[in-house]
């Protein structure tokens, strides 16, 4: 299983930051690569919500279909692989400094053979791009919330 962790501390208000990552609106404008993240039933967020995601990693569209197992207000979202690509991603928010701690870990399991060798030259490098690149965009989301 490949892992990805990346930490940062952003200047704003934890329970903004939360409610931006926790909405499953904004997860294809912050998270890159997710083309798609759609609920699969009327709960839309927190514990048992469910949703149909496509990642686009370059010459392949990943598909998966995630719940949410522990979800914690302004805390904590993990959300694991019940179908498909296997991939699980778990946040953190605390208070620190002045702003917000934000951790995000995301695992995710390859196909054996040719196929998967050649999927994790590309989804590690695919997968640490994207958890940068969130920072850049809750940073102007709070921008623009001011």
């Amino acid at each position: 299983m490949g892992v990805v962790r990346h930490e940062a501390l952003i200047d704003g208000p934890r329970d903004q930051i939360f409610t931006y990552v926790n909405g499953y609106e904004n997860v294809p404008e912050y998270m890159f690569g997710v083309q798609r993240f759609e609920p699969t039933s009327d709960i839309k967020s927190g514990l048992g919500s469910v949703f149909d995601v496509t990642i686009d990693v370059g010459p392949k569209k990943l598909k998966s279909t995630v719940e949410c197992m522990e979800w914690v207000e302004n805390e904590l979202i993990v959300l694991k692989a019940i179908e498909g690509f296997k991939a699980d991603t778990t946040w953190k928010f605390a208070d620190k400094d002045g702003g917000t701690q934000v951790l995000v870990e995301f695992g995710y399991t390859l196909p054996g053979g040719l196929a998967g060798r050649a999927l994790g030259a590309i989804i590690g490098p695919f997968a640490s791009q994207g958890v940068r690149y969130t920072d850049s965009k809750i940073k102007a989301y709070l921008a623009q919330a001011d």
